[in-house]
């Protein structure tokens, strides 16, 4: 129903409605709510359709779904009975002094399809309770039925007709926490076997039959991933003599096209999910792992940027864009370039000796990129945690990953492949990024101040953060501080228009490098492509609804991002509760609205609730005792017992 709603909001072509969608579409019509005009259904100017929050005394606030516009006041919430988190119909109050308001017209469902339940025994007594808000459940059922379950037994429940869907396990075994992160945005590892036949039915790649194609499979390309990856989305190759950069892509679009079973999953999945044990793919891995991924020895379909770059400019002075054969040489991980780089790694034989003596010419050529890069645009300190788990679901280790100069030199290739896509259209799919608003700027001073840190406002944001960072660094805390900038920005997101990126400082922007994994790059290359081949019919198709699937796109990946981070509370609560009254050392990384503190011992990144503090300030070292551990919602209350003094 949400993605319907979205759809509505931006105007839904009548080709592109769904069978089971259909009775709404009609109802929503002979209601008035919406409007058909040319073929096309689009809400009436009077109403919006959103998500209630904030419900209390009666009142309540809009969230406009499928646009980005203020709330709306609705003051009639009671009457209509509804609930915060439903999604509801609302009719603009229109010629109202003050805040933008409207009354509920009809509620239509949950805006979380579905949640997660687990039985609880009270006074000798079970229940079935909400696993976040400890609420009831609200589904229907017998004392009989609920006694015939264990307690902590876990639920996916269906939050439209409010029915118990499958039993995901207990909440005392660490294997139910990755089902409970999936179920709740009802993601799923497996695919249908129609998906699998056709993903299946894909013969390798047989270059005689791409004539079309241009045929680079005598340039040494490479691909350089984690040691982990089994995705291999993109590949590059640079020759020195022409100043030429090939940035190689997947054609993943040469297998997944409109309408197919294969694309009706990737649009509902729109992104892999990285957990610490194993991802879930957006494709078939006989298609993400296998033929669309660029391994090593074999031909492959490939999608390319061709980039003539400008050494003097730091410029690409000219590009292309084709479909291509390629025939990648060597596929290095991370450390193996950086070992390189190190003078720890030699070329075994001749392919692997003109790789190595381009990425050392590239190299010097992507740190000078890097180097303009930051002028205009930042570079954030915030590290990524990574966790490692044993095969009983328990954690082993965590560490903070850090940007080696292998990291930073694909990356740099890749950031002018997708800058070069973004120059081609003027509308499609943008990544923008837009700047901070002034009232979050003056949150993130008076933060800094509480610190010690005097904030100087200088004549550009770009001027004062990068005097914030400077100060930051001379204090130690550059990662704490980069991440307390980076929550007072703006979320950056995609759009049909473009608005540039804040935060890398270019003025446009788009995904164009990661197909296998993300929705969003595989319609800007049927995009590209239909631009290239002057196919307004191909093109007219991909940019029929581009509004509501940037915005679908956009709430995709934040599910995506929130199932990963949840995934790892869920597995420093179950280490917690095996360190009940140990202390530990942590840092103070929020004190407002509540007090937060991070792991900062031999295990990293825990976020400890603190109930009992001495007063501590923010980014202060201090030791914690673990007090307590909520296992359902994954929260960890500790006691700060000491501070720590640290060195300068």
């Amino acid at each position: 129903m949400k993605f319907l709603l979205i759809r509505l909001t931006h105007g839904l072509s009548e080709q592109d409605i769904a069978p089971d969608e259909l009775k709404s579409v009609n109802d929503f019509l002979a209601k008035e709510y919406i409007t058909k005009k040319e073929n096309v259904y689009k809400f009436n100017s009077k109403y919006r359709a959103g998500t209630l929050g904030l419900v209390q005394n009666g009142t309540a606030y809009l969230n406009v779904i499928g646009e980005y516009v203020r709330d709306l006041f609705i003051d009639d919430v009671e009457t209509i009975k509804a609930k915060e988190g439903d999604l509801v119909i609302a009719q603009r109050l229109l010629g109202k002094r003050g805040t933008p308001s409207a009354k509920i017209v009809e509620i239509v469902g949950r805006a979380q399809t579905y949640s997660i339940a687990y039985i609880v025994s009270k006074e000798g007594q079970k229940s079935l309770i909400d696993l976040k808000t400890e609420f009831p459940a609200g589904v229907e059922i017998s004392q009989s039925e609920l006694n015939s379950y264990e307690d902590g037994d876990v639920f996916k429940i269906n939050n439209q007709d409010f029915t118990i869907m499958e039993r995901l396990g207990n909440i005392k075994d660490p294997l139910v926490d990755e089902k409970i992160v999936l179920a709740q945005f009802n993601k799923h590892d497996e695919f249908t076997q129609e998906v699998l036949e056709l993903a299946s039915s894909f013969k390798e790649v047989d270059a005689s039959l791409y004539p079309s194609r241009v045929d680079l499979r005598k340039l040494p390309f490479c691909t350089i991933d984690p040691v982990t990856a089994k995705d291999f989305d993109d590949a590059i190759c640079y020759v020195e003599e022409t100043t030429t950069l090939y940035v190689a892509i997947a054609d993943v679009s040469e297998y997944v096209t409109p309408f197919g079973a294969i694309d009706n999953e990737a649009i509902y999945r729109s992104f892999s999910i990285y957990l610490p044990h194993r991802s879930i793919p957006m494709l078939p891995r006989q298609l993400s792992e296998t033929l669309c991924s660029l391994q090593p020895h074999v031909d492959r379909l490939s999608y390319v940027f061709e980039m003539k770059l400008d050494l003097n400019s730091l410029e690409v002075s000219d590009s292309k864009v084709y479909e291509a054969i390629i025939h990648s040489q060597r596929r290095f991980n991370y450390e193996e370039i950086d070992d390189f780089f190190n003078g720890n790694l030699a070329a075994k034989n001749g392919d692997e000796e003109k790789i190595f003596d381009y990425i050392s010419k590239l190299r010097v050529i992507t740190d000078a990129l890097k180097a303009k890069r930051l002028k205009i645009g930042y570079d954030f300190r915030s590290h990524e945690l990574e966790m490692f788990i044993d095969e009983n679901s328990n954690i082993t280790h965590t560490t903070y990953a850090q940007e080696t100069p292998s990291h930073a030199l694909i990356e740099d290739c890749m950031l002018l492949a997708n800058k070069e896509a973004a120059k081609r259209f003027s509308r499609g799919i943008f990544r923008i990024h837009e700047p901070p608003n002034q009232l979050k700027l003056q949150n993130l001073y008076q933060e800094l101040a509480g610190i010690g840190m005097f904030v100087d406002i200088k004549k550009s944001i770009k001027e004062t953060i990068t005097e914030i960072q400077k100060q930051a660094k001379e204090m130690g805390l550059s990662s704490e501080v980069d991440t307390l900038i980076i929550q007072s920005q703006m979320q950056a997101r995609y759009a049909p228009i473009n608005a540039g990126h804040f935060g890398l400082g270019f003025e446009e922007y788009t995904h164009f490098t990661s197909p296998i994994r993300r929705y969003s790059d595989l319609i800007v290359h049927r995009l590209l492509k239909a631009i290239n081949n002057n196919d307004t019919m191909e093109g007219s198709y991909v940019l029929r609804n581009i509004e509501s699937l940037c915005v679908s796109v956009s709430e995709k990946e934040r599910e995506a991002a929130t199932i990963e981070v949840e995934f790892m509370a869920r597995k420093f609560a179950r280490w917690a509760e095996e360190n009940l009254e140990n202390v530990f050392k942590a840092r103070i990384v929020s004190t407002e609205p509540v007090l937060k503190a991070e792991l900062h011992d031999e295990l990293q990144g825990a976020r400890f609730f603190i109930t009992r503090s001495l007063d501590a300030l923010l980014f202060e070292d201090v030791k914690v005792r673990i007090d307590k551990v909520d296992i359902a919602k994954a929260k960890i209350y500790a006691s700060v017992v000491e501070r720590i003094e640290r060195d300068n």
